[in-house]
């Protein structure tokens, strides 16, 4: 037997640098090289684009997402290349950053 895809998932114009499942949401969250992190169901569809906040200082420190978690409750955490911590709802509202300067793996 060959497994098939489930669905294909689109919208990055770069590669995917990080990537979480939340099953208990049905939510696929993905960052890509030179972001934003989008949100799609389980389906394929698109649901949200999650933008880093650019204003922080300057635009180059939310571009690059290198890792993404996602909560059963709805949060998804996204840390950033330059050191930025940003949670976000899956109704893609920002709710909290943290500015960090420990290498984070």
């Amino acid at each position: 037997d060959f497994a098939t895809p489930r669905a294909i998932l689109t919208g990055h114009d770069y590669e995917i640098t990080c990537a979480t499942i939340c099953a208990e949401l049905g939510l696929v969250i993905s960052g890509s090289k030179e972001g934003p992190c989008l949100i799609h169901s389980m389906n394929g569809d698109l649901l949200r684009t999650l933008e880093g906040p650019e204003t922080l200082k300057g635009p180059e420190n939310c571009l690059r997402p290198k890792l993404i978690q996602a909560s059963r409750e709805g949060h998804c955490v996204i840390y950033y290349e330059s050191g930025f911590f940003c949670v976000f709802s899956v109704n893609g509202r920002l709710q909290a950053t943290m500015e960090t300067d420990d290498k984070i793996k």
